[in-house]
């Protein structure tokens, strides 16, 4: 069920890793792949999706969530969006305002659309795009300053515009190979310190750009696959990733993270993982 936003809550995120304390996702009723969107997609294509199991994991992942104190908002399903589980890439929410994402890929048009009516109906402060073409899982958020993945979802004028609506922030444009889909797929951001990233993806100049401001913890070819990168962190040094991410979730653990293992193998097939799954609306600071 849905939860209501209390009238005296904001809107409010920072940053990647602060105290996670409201989120919206989609359970994955209608998933599939019924238009090849991206290179996992092509992998997977064949066998497609069993929704009734990318449903149950679904479920057991916002259990967690919500086992770990976090409030979950669930938008309903639309059959006419086979990819509204991942939430993140129709909106990105940046200190007290939500942003609504213009989609880049024909079959995901019309997501944005549900999420605003929700926004309205809870009186959210909400910022439209209108004109550019740019999406959520290529914009991650660290404090003042705010990456932007250079994709074939995400355009350079786009985070010019984006650069418009927020003056006081660095608004930092990050290419990357394009056939990794979205900037969180190859790069997050887990503390003030520290990130995981997939060098291959990127080119020389933007992998010293990255290293200055963060201690990179590389994740392997095999991994990137299977979405090593796209953890959600929730606060407090704690981290949802996949089970079998094994080399991962030995070096978050190395480094003093709680990792919290949740199976949504599922759902991977269509190219996102737990970042993927999550819009965050309210983070705390640690």
């Amino acid at each position: 069920m849905s939860i209501a936003l209390k009238p005296t809550e904001s809107i409010k995120c920072q940053s990647e890793y602060d105290y996670l304390a409201r989120v919206i996702v989609c359970e994955p009723q209608y998933m599939s792949i019924s238009e090849v969107i991206n290179e996992t997609q092509r992998h997977y294509a064949r066998e497609n999706i069993n929704r009734s199991l990318a449903s149950t994991q679904h479920k057991e992942f916002v259990h967690a969530l919500r086992n770990q104190g976090v409030e979950v908002v669930e938008l309903k399903p639309d059959q006419q969006y086979p990819e509204q589980v991942f939430t993140r890439d129709i909106g990105f929410t940046i200190d007290s305002t939500v942003f609504l994402c213009n989609m880049g890929s024909t079959i995901r048009k019309g997501e944005e659309e549900i999420l605003k009516k929700w926004l309205i109906s809870q009186k959210v402060n909400m910022q439209p795009l209108p004109g550019t073409k740019i999406e959520g899982g290529d914009v991650v958020a660290d404090r003042e300053n705010v990456f932007v993945g250079v994709s074939g979802r995400t355009s350079n004028i786009s985070i010019k515009a984006l650069q418009q609506h927020l003056p006081e922030k660095n608004v930092m444009a990050i290419p990357f190979d394009k056939k990794y889909l979205h900037l969180d797929c190859v790069f997050n951001i887990l503390s003030p310190k520290e990130a995981l990233i997939y060098p291959p993806a990127f080119q020389e100049k933007e992998l010293d750009i990255l290293s200055k401001m963060y201690d990179l913890i590389e994740v392997s070819q095999e991994e990137q696959f299977t979405l090593g990168t796209n953890v959600l962190s929730i606060g407090n040094k704690k981290v949802f990733s996949l089970p079998f991410n094994k080399k991962v979730n030995r070096k978050l653990r190395e480094r003093g993270y709680e990792v919290i293992e949740v199976d949504l193998s599922e759902i991977i097939k269509s190219g996102g993982s737990f970042r993927c799954c999550t819009l965050p609306l309210v983070r705390y600071s640690n």
